[in-house]
This record gives C-alpha cells, structure tokens and sequence, in this order.
C-alpha cells in the first residue's frame, strides 16, 4: 500500500471512530464505577450558601454488577463444541486452550460496553494457532456493501511509546484477507506530516537465511484475521438503557447524605441580642462557657428572646424515590437485583421468573455470538487443515436453582426418559460424560456376572419338562 492510500484511508475512516470511542469509553469509566456525579461541577449557589458546605459524591455499581451477571450467567461454564469427530474436538479444546472461559468472559464485558468484541488471531512462532481479545475501541472495520455486509478490511489503531526517543506514537495497523501494512505517526504531528511505515514485522528470507524487519506482514489466512462478537441486533450497549436513571439514582442518594450533614443541628434564632460578642462564634462560646444567652428587651411588647429552627429532611419521599429507581434500574437494563426478599426459599418456578429478563439478554447476545463462534472453530479447522460439516454448540447457564426440587425431577423421571437425560440435567453432575462413565463402571460391580450362572435345564433352554 502506498503512503498517500494510507493518508487517504485513515483520514477517511478515523474521523467517525471518534464517537464511537467516546461512548464505549463512557461505559468503561461506569464500568469501573467511576460514574458522572464525580466530575459534576459544584452549583455557585452551594457555595454562597452557607447551610451547603457538604459535597458527597457516591457513584453506584449497578451498571458493573449488571454487566457482570451476564458475563457470569453466560460463560462461567464456556460454550463446549462438537464437531462430530473426537479427534478434532479434542483438537478444537486444545487449542482453545485453558483461558479460553477468562476470553470469553472478556468478549462478553467487551460487547457489553462498546456494542462488539473483537477477537483476532494469528500464527504464533511456534507455529501454532493463537488467538486473543483486542479492545474494540482500536479496531475500526471496513465493511463490504453488500446485504451480508462482510468484513473486507481491518485498521487497528493503537499508541506505544519509543523507549529510543520517549515520544508516543499512534501505530496503524491494514489488516486485509492476504497481509498486514503498518505505518506510524507521532502524535504531536498531523497525518500529512507525521504518517511513516513502521518496521515492526521480522521476516525470514528463505533464500538467504537471513531475517529482515519490513512494514508487511503475509499472514497466510485467506480472510481478514479479525471475527466480531455483537453485543445485540440493535448494537447498542448495556448502558444506554439506564445511564439516566443510574444518574438520577446518583443524585438522590448523594444530596440525601449532604443533607443529613449539612442540617443535622438545631439552628439558633437570637433576636436583640445584648451579648458582648458580635459574632456567631461569641454567642456559642458565650452558651458554652456559661450556659446564658443575655438579650435586651424594649418593653412589655418586645418579642426579644432565643428560639431554634430544625429544617426537616423529606426522608420518606427520597426512600420512595431510591426505592423506585433501584427497580427501574433492573428492570430496563434486564437483570436480577440481588436484594435477598427477591429470592428466600422460592421454587423452580419462582426462580426462572426471577431470571427471566436476564435470560432474554443473554439470549440476544448468545445469538450473536453463535455464529462469531463458529466463526472461530472453522478458523482453527482451517489452519491445521482440517474441517468440519456441522459445529453443535452447547451452552450453560450458571444461575441459583432450588436442587432440591431438580433432584426430586430426577428421581421421578427414572423409567419415562433415558438416564442420559436425567444425569445430564441433575444438579450435582458437572461433567454427564464423567459421570456416564461412572454409572456403567458401577454397574458393572452391582450386577452378577451373568455368564458365570449355571442353566437350568428346562429353564430358558426351550425345553421344559
């Protein structure tokens, strides 16, 4: 690729991956429970009111938790595959490899926050396959026109620093279905000045023996090594839905506890006062030390005297607004509140109701990530040379179940349905393959030995007499 195409490129395409940083970057900061009310400029009339000297700030972790049980409830067991051959799923799970469920949890919180994970992979020096999570606000994707909208190209975007030089520098990375181009810009200077290729890429002459650093990289990969997980059909994050009410949530709560602060003594109303002090600081250290208030009366008429004012809190109003908030906020972003009346000793039925609009997200997003996963088997198949007709995924909720009442389930389904079914939907078995293994081994021990047990002679012989 040619220098100028670069400028063109890049300059055509950064642009509007701006926005798109801006939001995902938005829900990262909440993410980490860094929420807007702690960059919230204080109003100018708190401070010339006096009664206004408290600034409590608290940032609530319902989006975090939101976003974690979906993560947890989808992938703390990781989808298994099978595709019809124990060869190549034994294949497919080592490649994987053992970080394959932190990936997915990963890909999962990386959607939630920007609307789509990306997961490229490449050819390690062991020449093996090797895959990671990249974040999804480097990657900006080229699509095709078409309906399908393919993905024809990738530009990755990312900053390093120069340990020779110490400035920071914006790489770009092109990736295509054939190679990698990268270039480099100093971030001080624009892209018309500062755009070079960047040698990063070591690469083997065969002919010579001798490796050479270029800006190209051949990857061998007949697509572009980059597969997308979307967040939902709609692409949209988890916190578009309750940002605003995370807000509101913020407000409440912190101003209540700078009321509580702020007007939490008896406010003293002192009319012709004739102490000697003429501040606010005399006549407290007048009451303390000698426990009178001296105050000058004109006549019989004279109102003059001491009283107090207490400022009243609307307590119930703001508990029935946090109350009522909380509740939307669970229920527009689609999860469980952990509150413990929700759950008590409640029933199978009960607590699939209780996991429904968390099933129905999770479920939009296994949709998506479905065919990203089958993305990534034929991928692996394909770089050892090998493939598959059919991939059969299987996935695994993770949620609180009355085990009690499964096992009861269980119990009554011996003889109406295989004892497959009933091992691989009890509650205490983790592995049915394991345990299907087990049972035959323990029947084995149970049962008589058949063979060994003599024939009775017209018994079973077909001659009875």
């Amino acid at each position: 690729m040619e220098l100028d195409v670069a400028k063109k490129l890049i300059k055509k395409y950064s642009p509007g991956h701006v926005k798109f940083i801006q939001k995902a970057s938005v829900a990262e900061r909440y993410y980490k429970k860094q929420n807007d009310i702690l960059f919230k400029e204080k109003q100018s009339d708190d401070v010339e009111n006096p009664l206004r000297n408290s600034d409590n700030r608290i940032p609530s972790n319902f989006y975090k938790l939101q976003v974690n049980q979906k993560a947890a409830y989808a992938f703390t067991a990781p989808p298994q595959f099978d595709v019809g051959n124990d060869e190549l799923n034994v294949l497919i799970k080592m490649t994987l490899g053992d970080a394959f469920t932190k990936k997915c949890k990963s890909l999962c919180v990386q959607a939630a926050n920007s609307t789509v994970g990306w997961l490229h992979y490449w050819r390690g020096v062991d020449n093996k396959f090797h895959y990671a999570v990249v974040d999804s606000r480097e990657v900006i994707p080229i699509w095709t026109k078409t309906l399908e909208k393919e993905l024809m190209a990738v530009l990755r975007q990312y900053l390093v620093i120069n340990e020779n030089d110490g400035y920071e520098y914006m790489i770009y990375e092109f990736w295509t279905d054939r190679e990698c181009q990268a270039f480099q810009r100093r971030i001080d200077m624009d892209i018309d000045e500062g755009l070079i290729s960047y040698q990063q890429y070591s690469v083997l002459d065969v002919d010579t023996g001798i490796a050479e650093v270029t800006d190209t990289y051949v990857h061998g990969f007949k697509e572009v090594p980059f597969i997308f997980f979307n967040n939902n059909d709609e692409m949209v994050n988890d916190l578009t839905d309750i940002k605003e009410l995370i807000d509101a949530y913020d407000k409440v709560f912190s101003g209540f506890l700078n009321d509580l602060e702020d007007i939490q003594e008896l406010i003293f109303i002192l009319t012709n006062y004739g102490g000697e002090a003429n501040s606010a600081l005399g006549v407290l250290q007048e009451m303390k030390h000698t426990k009178i208030i001296q105050v000058d009366s004109d006549g019989p008429d004279d109102r003059s005297g001491v009283s107090t004012l207490a400022i009243e809190i609307p307590v119930e109003a703001r508990k029935e607004m946090l109350a009522i908030t909380r509740k939307a906020i669970f229920e527009q972003g689609m999860a469980i509140d952990p509150d413990p009346q929700n759950f008590g000793n409640s029933s199978g039925v009960a607590l699939k109701y209780l996991y429904s609009l968390l099933e129905l997200k999770t479920g939009m997003m296994e949709t998506e990530f479905r065919l990203s996963f089958n993305h990534l088997i034929r991928a692996i198949l394909e770089f050892y040379k090998r493939s598959a007709a059919d991939i059969t995924q299987t996935w695994t909720r993770t949620a609180v179940n009355n085990d009690s009442e499964l096992a009861e389930i269980a119990q009554k389904s011996k003889g109406i349905i295989s004892d497959e079914t009933i091992i691989r939907n009890h509650p205490w078995v983790e592995n049915p393959e394991d345990e299907i293994i087990r049972m035959q081994e323990q029947r084995k021990q149970l049962e008589p030995d058949w063979d060994t047990v003599p024939v009775v002679k017209g018994v079973g012989d077909g001659k009875e007499e």
